[in-house]
């Protein structure tokens, strides 16, 4: 069944549930686009994964692909999945390839599945970096059916998105996806997809340190993507990496493969997406991931606040936003922080804080009003300005600053000294009083708003190289060979000795064809049974 376009298709309801900026990430599924290869890929893994994996898997993956609307004979459309996902507190939307990884971790927050509409291509049916419908669809969707590990990735969903990422992590995320993109090329040379791992290897070599960002990732691919639960000796596989993928699926229960307890070390331990992992992490049961995340999540800024927040956001070199006492939002760059003479709160020892502009003022994660082009300043400590008119503060930080308060935040003619020392500050800004900093979180406070101010600048697109991409790899099977693929489905499905005869003969012309060689030879196994019997 084909997933529809109107108003009231499930999918539909889905996106239009989601804020603006999300949508515009969003891509139809086409289904009358998948070949009759790509159908036979899909069952090619499905019924062998089905099989492999009916002893090895978490007790809730076979019986949650009925649950999640996956069955093993074709590609699922969003459509039939969503009516199943409804009932569970999910929805699912189709994307392309990978996406940023805040849109992918927000997206997953709210409950709702990035599906990769597109399929790997028969040369790498075993395994392939790029996302597609097989991993996010059989990999995530049918674990959700139990309620606390749905619940975790909802969770896991908000740490990674409320984490701090380094500008190193944007070139990190686009090194991934050009990568994938190569690897799914059917045209792609060898010296392509080398200098695609090299860019990989040179943009994660260039991080001058491991951000919040790059950690949650990690905790999330140690277990949502790669994750084993149970018994360390026994254990059985629940993470979408390993329940998508034929060889990693065989692979990470054999002796080759280290299987240890699961801990928050996973968030420090890296990972390579080209290779099988030879290390996986076991976690006791579905608990265990919350205790582990709520280890995580005690280390962020997110949580932490104060001078670790600040530093966090200071070195990320990024858009972020801070908490400040009562509840009012401040999203910018940090780009400066001069300590205080000693404590001022808990965790807090800066006397003043620079963010530069544009600066958007938010509470509740709501803008208030547009944003202000220019640099803001949080000055930490108790002190009293004037609604209007000249001012001067002695805070105990040792911070002494004099100005004129033109509105409810902004001053002009601004002048400080610390210490007797003067600093150097900008004479017209936003000023802020603040005596705590409850927390500083990854990106803007109101998402939706700051992307309708600058969400232009940033706007995600398919780019030339994965429409070419997906267009050699359409263009490789000739009409004659789809043909064959589609007459070996309407066989399986009415059956018919004499039709196969001429098919196995047609198909000689195509040796090369592996997958299509093999489930003609299923084919003729199962009509020959069926003879017999």
């Amino acid at each position: 069944m084909a997933s529809t376009s109107t108003s009231s298709s499930p999918t539909q309801r889905a996106i239009d549930r989601l804020p603006a900026h999300l949508r515009r990430y969003v891509a139809g599924q086409d289904y009358g686009a998948y070949t009759p290869r790509d159908h036979a890929v899909w069952r090619h893994i499905m019924h062998r994964l089905a099989g492999r994996l009916k002893d090895t898997a978490h007790a809730s993956y076979l019986s949650g692909l009925a649950a999640t609307g996956i069955g093993l004979e074709r590609i699922p459309s969003l459509d039939e999945m969503n009516l199943k996902l409804e009932g569970l507190g999910w929805s699912a939307v189709g994307v392309r390839g990978f996406i940023p990884p805040a849109v992918f971790t927000e997206l997953q927050s709210l409950g709702v599945l990035a599906i990769a509409a597109d399929i790997r291509s028969h040369e790498h049916i075993e395994y392939t970096p790029a996302p597609d419908i097989v991993h996010e669809s059989a990999g995530h969707a049918p674990i959700l059916a139990d309620g606390r590990y749905a619940d975790y990735l909802k969770r896991c969903g908000e740490a990674g998105f409320r984490a701090i990422a380094s500008v190193e992590d944007q070139a990190v995320y686009e090194a991934i996806r050009n990568l994938s993109v190569v690897k799914e090329d059917p045209e792609a040379s060898e010296a392509e997809v080398h200098l695609a791992e090299e860019r990989l290897r040179a943009a994660t070599a260039s991080r001058r340190y491991v951000s919040e960002s790059t950690k949650a990732s990690r905790l999330y691919w140690w277990t949502a993507e790669y994750g084993l639960v149970g018994d360390l000796a026994d254990p059985k596989l629940y993470g979408a990496g390993l329940l998508s993928s034929l060889g990693e699926a065989a692979h990470c229960l054999t002796a080759a493969v280290a299987k240890v307890p699961l801990s928050l070390a996973c968030a420090d331990t890296e990972y390579d997406i080209t290779r099988m992992q030879p290390q996986l992490f076991v976690a006791r049961d579905f608990d265990h991931l919350f205790e582990v995340l709520e280890a995580f999540e005690a280390t962020l800024g997110w949580r932490r606040g104060g001078d670790h927040g600040l530093e966090e956001a200071l070195r990320a070199r990024t858009v972020n936003h801070l908490g400040l006492e009562g509840g009012l939002e401040l999203t910018g760059k940090v780009v400066a922080r001069i300590p205080a003479r000693g404590e001022l709160a808990p965790g807090l020892a800066t006397a003043l804080a620079r963010v530069e502009g544009p600066v958007m003022l938010s509470r509740g994660g709501l803008a208030e009003g547009a944003p202000w082009p220019g640099t803001a300043l949080v000055a930490f400590g108790r002190g009293i300005l004037p609604p209007r008119g000249p001012f001067s503060l002695d805070l105990p930080s040792g911070l002494f600053l004099t100005g004129f308060r033109v509105g409810e935040h902004e001053v002009i003619n601004l002048r400080g000294h610390q210490d007797g020392r003067p600093l150097d500050l900008p004479s017209w800004a936003l000023l802020f009083l603040s005596s705590s900093l409850p927390s500083v979180a990854g990106g803007p406070a109101d998402p939706g708003a700051w992307d309708r101010w600058y969400g232009a600048q940033g706007t995600f697109a398919e780019g030339e190289a994965e429409a070419q991409a997906r267009a050699r790899k359409a263009s490789s099977l000739s009409p004659d060979l789809a043909g064959l693929y589609q007459e070996a489905r309407v066989l399986r499905e009415a059956g018919d000795a004499g039709r196969l005869r001429a098919l196995l003969e047609r198909a000689r012309a195509y040796p090369e064809e592996w997958l299509l060689q093999t489930e003609l030879r299923e084919l003729e196994a199962t009509l020959a049974q069926e003879a017999r019997s």
